[in-house]
């Protein structure tokens, strides 16, 4: 990472793999806004681990299906931090696992607002500060749910696949403003939000009894998707951009 001065959006940032990704992108000299829905705790504690890293830090608390929200969220980061280089839509939700004929319109629309149309605004509102930075990175958190399209997850599905489509869009409007738009997909990830699609689909309680039948002998950690994360927003990746990069051990 250069030594110029760069300010990363986290959303839900506060725990699981955003919580990762804040915290290694502040290890690389990344200052960060951590943005949180519900845990403002976990964001709290997360900002102070970032701030023991010698990086500034600060919590912002909005949903990003609230598109008022977001503007008073993006408003409150530039004041507070001068500039957005890199925004990291990472927020996310599960659907409940139903067929289209049984799916409740109210948790599609809520579900695809969450992965692609708050991702949409957030990416509006941040391009013009962004547009004046020597670089700007946005990356999608993705899933490989995507590669499957599984029967019962149509809002998830539905959402991941347009966030998809938002990034290989707008990876060539913004090419030539010098910003990167990148997609990061993992499959299962030792979270809290595994932890409950496992046990909901298969009745796993313990993720550790899944790892002789992962890929490399270990359901994937937050950590190695930030590793992802932290490449495509370096200098290392600076040839980079409208790219894919399944998590996923290299495949089901």
């Amino acid at each position: 990472m250069s030594e110029q001065k760069r300010v990363a959006l986290v959303t839900g940032g506060g725990r699981g793999v955003g919580r990762a990704i804040a915290l290694g992108l502040a290890e690389d000299g990344v200052d960060i806004a951590v943005n949180y829905r519900r845990d403002e705790g976990a964001a709290e504690q997360t900002v102070e681990a970032i701030r023991a890293l010698g990086r500034e830090a600060r919590a912002y608390g909005a949903s990003v299906d609230d598109f008022q929200a977001d503007e008073v969220m993006v408003e409150s980061v530039l004041r507070d931090f001068g500039q957005i280089d890199i925004l990291v839509n990472n927020a996310g939700i599960a659907s409940r696992g139903q067929s289209v004929a049984k799916t409740d319109p109210a948790e599609l629309e809520r579900v695809v607002r969450i992965h692609a149309l708050g991702p949409h605004r957030l990416c509006q509102l941040v391009l013009p500060s962004m547009r004046t930075q020597a670089r700007g990175d946005i990356v999608m958190i993705s899933s490989v749910a995507t590669l499957q399209h599984a029967a019962g997850g149509a809002p998830y599905n539905m959402g991941k696949a347009a966030m998809e489509s938002l990034a290989f869009t707008l990876a060539k409007e913004e090419k030539r403003h010098g910003i990167h738009v990148n997609v990061v997909a993992p499959g299962l990830i030792e979270t809290e939000m595994g932890r409950r699609l496992m046990k909901a689909t298969a009745g796993v309680d313990d993720l550790r009894t899944l790892d002789a039948s992962m890929p490399f002998g270990h359901v994937c950690s937050p950590e190695e998707v930030a590793a992802v994360v932290r490449f495509l927003v370096s200098d290392a990746a600076g040839y980079v951009t409208g790219e894919k990069i399944n998590v996923h051990g290299g495949g089901s």
